[in-house]
């Protein structure tokens, strides 16, 4: 599946959040490390769905 994110720059490198799971958000130095931390940072947050199932 796939996931829209909004990637923010900020005073401590790049914030970015996933609008379709509410409060699944993480940051990162760079563009590149935020965007590999929101993966894993979704896949955590489907895992904890699908075990409250």
């Amino acid at each position: 599946m796939r996931y829209k994110v909004v990637l923010r720059k900020s005073e401590e490198g790049y914030s970015v959040s996933c609008p379709g799971l509410p409060g699944c958000w993480s940051r990162g130095a760079s563009e590149a490390e935020a965007l590999e931390n929101i993966r894993s940072a979704i896949q955590e947050y489907l895992g904890v769905v699908e075990e409250s199932r």
